[in-house]
């Protein structure tokens, strides 16, 4: 079958374990204040390529991924197209090549539990610590993001959680270690990672003529993200 794709990138280092072919798939109904990537929330932008097509172009890169790289699918919201996300799983795990799903956890129903099965890794990015923040910043509840999660404890797809530290939103140690209580609770985690806010996404705002909510917060600076970080726990970094 046919995915919506926003773009690929072919040698991604910050997407996964190792070196990574990052697949981002186009549309996303989160519409996330500090969203870096507002490109990609438009679902009725088409660019259509089917699992094989993709499959093709992915091989060719093999050779990169001997040292514990792969294929990540990201997005926009890659689990608002399950079915395609399956099949080109499917295909990359028959030519034993890591898989890897980057996503904001608010997928559901049948097809997301194959998607898993196929799975060898999942990043999940938790937001905010409560219901609250997640409807004034997104479009979505914190709950539905749980409820994916424990689908993938049920599963054993191993999970690593990640969060955007944003100065006067999320920079709060009792945020961060909440963040981090959730985190813990589940039995396939394996690393958690912080990333700073920035504000360089302005430009493509600006260029889709949308409103940066976030236009005036500052970034997130190296220090800020040093200190949470020591937070974290270390087998867990």
């Amino acid at each position: 079958m046919n995915g919506n794709i926003s773009s690929f990138q072919s040698l991604g280092a910050v997407d996964g374990p190792g070196i990574r072919y990052v697949v981002f798939m186009q549309g996303c109904p989160l519409k996330c204040s500090f969203c870096h990537n507002p490109e990609t929330w438009d679902f009725s932008k088409k660019n259509s390529y089917s699992a094989q097509e993709i499959f093709e172009k992915i091989k060719r890169y093999k050779p990169y991924f001997a040292n514990g790289g792969g294929v990540t699918i990201s997005g926009g919201e890659a689990l608002m197209q399950p079915q395609f996300c399956y099949e080109l799983f499917s295909l990359l795990k028959s030519e034993g090549i890591h898989t890897c799903l980057d996503t904001s956890g608010i997928g559901e129903g049948d097809w997301i539990e194959k998607l898993l099965s196929v799975t060898d890794l999942v990043i999940c990015d938790i937001k905010f610590s409560t219901n609250e923040k997640y409807l004034e910043h997104t479009t979505v509840n914190l709950d539905r993001v749980i409820n994916f999660l424990r689908l993938t404890e049920k599963k054993g797809v191993p999970l690593w959680i990640r969060h955007v530290i944003i100065p006067s939103i999320t920079d709060f140690e009792r945020e961060v270690k909440e963040i981090i209580k959730i985190a813990q609770s589940f039995s396939n985690l394996k690393k958690i990672e912080f990333l700073p806010f920035k504000n360089i996404c302005q430009t493509k705002y600006d260029s889709l003529k949308m409103e940066f909510k976030l236009k005036n917060v500052p970034p997130c600076s190296p220090e800020k993200l040093n200190y949470f970080t020591t937070f974290i726990p270390d087998k867990f970094r």
